[in-house]
This record gives C-alpha cells, sequence and structure tokens, in this order.
C-alpha cells in the first residue's frame, strides 16, 4: 500500500511538471527512475531505457520520415506546393475558411510538422485571409486547425507506434483511422466557420499597415515553369509510393516507410539539382533531430511506464478499466485531450497511455488501433486549442493576435471532435 500510495505522489508530481513546462523527457526519466527505486528495482528503468531507444520498427519510420522533411524545407518543396494550393482561394467569399483547412490539411499529410507547416503555409494563408477581410484570429485558426492532416503521413511517430504495438502493418492502421482523422478535420472546419459567421468576423478590414505587409508576403511568387510543378509533387512522393504499396499495385514489392522517404528525396534532389552533399546532410540532420526529440520522448515514456509498473499502477489501473469499460472510452480521450490542452503538447501522455494500456484494449472491449488512434487523435485535438503548443505561437505571430485569441475559435471545433471519437468511434 505504501508502495502505491508514493507511487501516486509521484505521477500527480510528474503532472504538475509537465504542466509547467518542465522538460518532457527529464522528467519521464526522473519520474519513472524514481518509481523503479521505490519499487526496489532501479536497473528496471535502465532496462526498459536500452529496449525502446533501439526498436527497429520506430528508428526506420520516424527518423527517415523527419529526413525527408528537412529535405523539402532544404529544396523549397515545400513552398512550391504551399504556393500552389493557395492560388486564387481569394475569390471563394465565406468558403475560403473550410478550404484554407483543407489546404493545410493536405500540407501536413506531405510534411508532418505542425509548426514547420504552419509556418510555411501560414506566411502565404494568413495574410491572404486577412486581406479577404477574415479576422486575424481566425485566419490563425484555419492553419492550426488543418494541422491536424499530419496524422495521415505513415511516417508519424504515433503511426508507427501504436502499428508496432498492435503488431499490424502501418498503413493498415492508416487507412483504419484515416476516415475519422479527415472526419475530425472537417468538424474542425464547419466549426471555425460557424464561429466566424455567428461573431460576425468575416467582414475584418486590416489597418493600412497590415494591408502593405500583405502585399509584400503574398507577391513572393516563384515562377510557374515545369521545375515549379514538379517541385510542388516531392512532398507526396514517399506517401503516393506508400499509398500504392499498401494497395498491392506493386505486385510483390514491398515498400516500406524509409524506401519511401529516400526515393522521394532522390527525386528532389533530381528536380532541384541541389548540391547532393548539402541535401544528404540536411536528410540526416532531420533524422538526428528526430531521434533526439520525438524517439526522445518515446524513451522517456517507457521508461515512465516501467516505473508506474513496477509499482503496480499499471494492473491496477487496467483491472479498474475491466471492471469499468466506459473508463477507458473517457479516459482514452479526455485524458489525452486536456494534457495537450494543458501542455500545449499530448505527445507524452498519447506514448505513456498507448504503452500501458492500449495493448490490453481486448481486454475491456475495444481493439488495440481502435483505442490507439483515440488517443492519438485526442492529444493533437487537445494540442489545437492549446495557446502553449507551438503551431498557436507561430500562428498568433504571422496573425499579429494573442495564441489565446486564436484557441478560443479552434476551441469548439476542438471539443466536438473530441467528444465525436469518444461517442461513436470508440
Amino acid at each position: 500500500m505504501l508502495t502505491i500510495m508514493l507511487g501516486i505522489f509521484v505521477l500527480i508530481a510528474t503532472i504538475v511538471l509537465l504542466v509547467k513546462r518542465f522538460d518532457t523527457r527529464a522528467t519521464l526519466i526522473g519520474a519513472g527512475i524514481m518509481l523503479c527505486i521505490i519499487s526496489l528495482s532501479p536497473m528496471s528503468a535502465f532496462g526498459a531505457f536500452s529496449a525502446r531507444m533501439t526498436t527497429s520498427g520506430l528508428i526506420e519510420s520516424i527518423c527517415s520520415s523527419m529526413g525527408f522533411a528537412y529535405v523539402m524545407k532544404f529544396t523549397h518543396c515545400d513552398l512550391a506546393l504551399v504556393n500552389l494550393l493557395t492560388r486564387r482561394l481569394s475569390k471563394l467569399g465565406f468558403l475560403l475558411i473550410p478550404a484554407a483547412v483543407a489546404v493545410t490539411f493536405v500540407v501536413c499529410i506531405a510534411i508532418p510538422s505542425a509548426a514547420g507547416v504552419s509556418a510555411a503555409v501560414g506566411a502565404t494563408l494568413i495574410p491572404l485571409l486577412i486581406s479577404a477581410r477574415i479576422h486575424p484570429a481566425i485566419a490563425g485558426g484555419t492553419v492550426l486547425t488543418g494541422t491536424l492532416g499530419a496524422y495521415l503521413n505513415p511516417g508519424v511517430a504515433h503511426n508507427a507506434f501504436i502499428a508496432h504495438i498492435s503488431h499490424t502493418p502501418l498503413m493498415d492502421f492508416v487507412f483504419y483511422h484515416a476516415p475519422i482523422t479527415i472526419l475530425c478535420g472537417v468538424i474542425g472546419a464547419v466549426c471555425l466557420t460557424l464561429v466566424a459567421i455567428f461573431t460576425k468576423q468575416l467582414n475584418y478590414q486590416p489597418a493600412q499597415g497590415e494591408a502593405v505587409e500583405i502585399g509584400q508576403i503574398t507577391d513572393q511568387s516563384e515562377a510557374r515553369g515545369l521545375c515549379f510543378y514538379l517541385k510542388t509533387i516531392a512532398p507526396f512522393i514517399p506517401v503516393v509510393l506508400l499509398v500504392s504499396a499498401g494497395l498491392g499495385w506493386f505486385g510483390e514489392v514491398k515498400m516500406n516507410v524509409p524506401a519511401a522517404m529516400i526515393i522521394g528525396a532522390i527525386y528532389a534532389l533530381l528536380i532541384t539539382r541541389s548540391n547532393p552533399g548539402a541535401l544528404t546532410k540536411s536528410f540526416f540532420d532531420g533524422m538526428g533531430e528526430s531521434y533526439a526529440n520525438i524517439l526522445g520522448i518515446i524513451i522517456a515514456a517507457a521508461v515512465f511506464i516501467e516505473g508506474l509498473n513496477s509499482v503496480g499502477m499499471i494492473n491496477g489501473f487496467i483491472q479498474l478499466l475491466t471492471s469499468h469499460p466506459e473508463f477507458a472510452r473517457w479516459g482514452g480521450t479526455m485524458g489525452p485531450f486536456f494534457m495537450g490542452l494543458i501542455t500545449g503538447t499530448g505527445d507524452a501522455t498519447a506514448f505513456a497511455f498507448n504503452e500501458a494500456v492500449t495493448p490490453h484494449a481486448g481486454s475491456f472491449g475495444y481493439g488495440v488501433n481502435n483505442l490507439g488512434a483515440s488517443v492519438m487523435l485526442a492529444s493533437a485535438l487537445g494540442r489545437n486549442m492549446s495557446p502553449l503548443a507551438g503551431a498557436t505561437i507561430v500562428c498568433a505571430g504571422l496573425a499579429g493576435v494573442s495564441p489565446v485569441e486564436i484557441v478560443r475559435r479552434t476551441a469548439p471545433g476542438a471539443i466536438v471532435a473530441m467528444l465525436f471519437i469518444a461517442i461513436f468511434f470508440l
């Protein structure tokens, strides 16, 4: 009993530190080691660290995907895609809001970095929306809402992680949750449009200084020759290859994530005629960045979960869910959702919940993929209404408003989508 009580105290302290935005990896690793010491098995924490840091499937998918994203940034293929998709959007009237969400959603599928895409897409879309007399906070909210599209990219860490623990082929898992992910994006776009209509924020008139700045941004477009259109295709090459292989269009040829990302990088090298050495360096820079920041959180979460296991808290929680399955419905959605809202990133909570509880989903009446996808999406929706999220701060800076002003507009869509997942998907 004393062990459990001490474990609860450490768990609460961990949540408080995460809310106060202490480093996620340091907090989770420190808490995991402390829990293992409490249970008199300190070496278990280091065993969990070693085991997770060498999980081949996760390393291959996540690192190669981030390497490809860095190549897209290095070759400016991401900006070419944004430039193409935002052309002539200003003529859509109030439909400009859902159209802008859709553009960001599509770009995020190809380049799954919420903050990175917010900067690339927002630099064009947000001034465009403001010039169309849409309130700056709504303009920032459109880009933020569209970042949910990143979860349709096979290389996103959560996809690889859940597919790994459910022993499901990666593309099968992406196809599985794609309809609900798209529907959440639609809900966000519709709710944001309704907010703009009912609050009469579709007739915003920018100040003179803002109008000049808008013209300077939107006039920065590159010539639309053959090279430009070839560059707009580049971000989608890996996704197309993986989807085609998943549908069996390549016959017996199997396509894994690293192969697709490397082929996409080679395509970008050829069409942009970039320096091969510099492009290769950018690819490996991205791989190193992903291991440090994305896999680092996964490794830290594994240490923390090992600590919770060692004090018996995981078994007790699973027994509770087995006796009361409805707790899983709300715990797997509202828990990651509120942690995403409070901390600005639901990654740590989503990884920890999926590592500890999701493998046992069958015991309380859910599928592993079903519960895992719900946790993943709920954490993303919580992040999309957090003023602390990196993507929110980027959008707010481009729109010239407070992050709180943006999340006040995105909150209705995020809440409705989260409830939809909990009630109809789980």
